[in-house]
């Protein structure tokens, strides 16, 4: 009897340690990962160059497209078993020049603006009386044709008091990407938006917006968060006030022929069964695109490369995807979700890094509750490299088509996205601040270890999820 017992706990050992959920190796490895990531790491030298030699990349642009022919080479380079394109095509919207914004009446006050992506242009200066309303929501006061003939002032805050950074930032996009939308049903003829950022500054912040058919297309602009509060400010002086816009951009009248880029390591087990990570490699025109999301598209090369240098053979083929057009279309990520499903490709996990290249703090977790609980198994394991966030919340833009009912890759595919401390993101988000001296290197590797290391541990422990 007693033989049975010993024998029973040595087996119920072995299951605690199964659920455990990693082991010495692990540990080895991810300590490899991080050590290769601080002491011989590429990601800040590869941003360097993406941004101070090629520079931002708007969807179609020569820059966007050396963009791409770089990255390919550099990873090619890195010795994948497979590198090759994934043609896009995208609309292409092209900002033009002289665009301003003044308050335009007793005097002449610039304020610093920058037209909204995707905006239509001005037609020569416009000029006419703006009316202030609090987002979104506040339009519900106000009855059709109650805008005739004027400029809507968007001019609701991000929440401070959120600590959550993307929360507030979500909790108030809406009035930049569908208030030109719900403005011009009230009749205005342009709309400004205050900047999204919870700094109090003079950088315009831009980003996308939407039109919708069969409501009448008026052109949209940012103004900085200092310029929304001078002309807040001045409304409530005088009483009203006027603003003159001149907004050049345009969409041509041809779509961009582009691609994503992609690289793979083979499965050595399971080649059939697909890890896809990635980051965007466009950008807005403002700024250089650093740390949104170029700090992302380095950190997947670096996978590629410390997979390679660090001699780790996945069980699954681990995919790496720089995708084209998140900022103004999500072209990229809609084309490879339609032909992963068209080739009947079998996506196990989805990764994706587009929240900045800052301190990792974990991941933000698309699945389901048992299979969140599993990648929490691994707090103890990451722990020590600053990782202990692994929530539900959101995957990816790029990544997130994969999920959808339109293309249906995989229902129980999980999405991940790499979780970075949030504070500052919104002090750079498509502006002209975001710019590599903005990118702190050691925060940029340790993002890059961060995603390398959960690669490492979904593709070995996938049979339990």
């Amino acid at each position: 009897m007693k033989i049975k017992l010993v024998a029973l706990f040595l087996c119920l050992s072995q299951a605690v340690l199964a659920q455990k959920n990693h082991t010495k190796e692990d540990s080895l490895t991810v300590r490899s990962i991080f050590d290769q990531a601080l002491l011989s790491g590429q990601s800040y030298s590869n941003l360097n160059y993406l941004c101070k030699v090629i520079g931002n990349r708007l969807t179609g642009s020569p820059q966007a497209e050396e963009a791409l022919q770089w990255g390919e080479q550099k990873v090619l380079n890195y010795g994948p078993d497979r590198v090759y394109q994934q043609s896009v095509e995208a609309t292409r919207w092209l900002r033009g020049d002289k665009e301003w914004v003044a308050i335009s009446e007793d005097v002449d006050l610039m304020l610093n603006s920058c037209a909204l992506g995707g905006s239509i242009g001005t037609d020569g200066p416009v000029q006419a009386e703006v009316i202030e309303v609090n987002g979104m929501k506040d339009l519900e006061r106000f009855g059709p044709g109650d805008f005739k003939g004027k400029i809507v002032f968007y001019n609701e805050p991000m929440d401070r008091a959120k600590i959550n950074t993307f929360d507030a930032y979500g909790a108030c996009a809406s009035q930049r990407y569908y208030g030109a939308v719900e403005a011009a049903k009230y009749g205005a003829i342009a709309v400004l938006v205050r900047s999204l950022t919870t700094l109090t500054d003079i950088k315009a912040h831009t980003g996308s917006m939407a039109y919708k058919d069969g409501v009448n297309k008026i052109p949209a602009a940012a103004i900085s968060t200092q310029d929304a509060d001078v002309l807040h400010a001045y409304i409530e002086d005088f009483g009203s006030a006027k603003v003159t816009m001149n907004l050049n951009c345009y969409t041509a009248n041809e779509n961009a022929q582009t691609y994503n880029v992609i690289a793979e390591i083979k499965g050595s087990e399971n080649p059939e069964q697909i890890i896809v990570f990635g980051a965007h490699i466009d950008s807005w025109d403002k700024g250089e695109g650093a740390h949104d999301d170029g700090a992302g598209v380095v950190q997947c090369m670096e996978v590629i490369r410390m997979f390679k240098e660090l001699n780790i053979r996945p069980k699954n083929t681990i995919r790496m995807a720089l995708y084209i057009n998140e900022e103004n279309g999500n072209k990229g990520g809609i084309t490879y979700a339609d032909m992963a499903q068209k080739s009947s490709e079998n996506h196990i996990f989805a990764l994706e890094s587009d929240r900045g290249g800052f301190s990792p703090r974990g991941f933000s977790i698309d699945g389901s509750d048992d299979q969140i609980a599993k990648v929490a198994q691994w707090e103890e394991l990451l722990e020590p490299y600053g990782l202990h966030f692994f929530k539900k919340g959101y995957g990816g833009v790029d990544i997130g088509p994969l999920k959808t009912k339109e293309f249906n890759v995989n229902p129980r595919i999980m999405l991940l996205g790499l979780y970075p401390d949030s504070q500052r993101y919104f002090d750079y988000h498509h502006s002209d601040d975001d710019v590599f001296e903005n990118v702190n290197q050691r925060e940029l590797e340790l993002g890059g270890a961060s995603l390398a290391s959960m690669i490492y541990l979904l593709d070995k422990y996938w049979a339990r999820f």
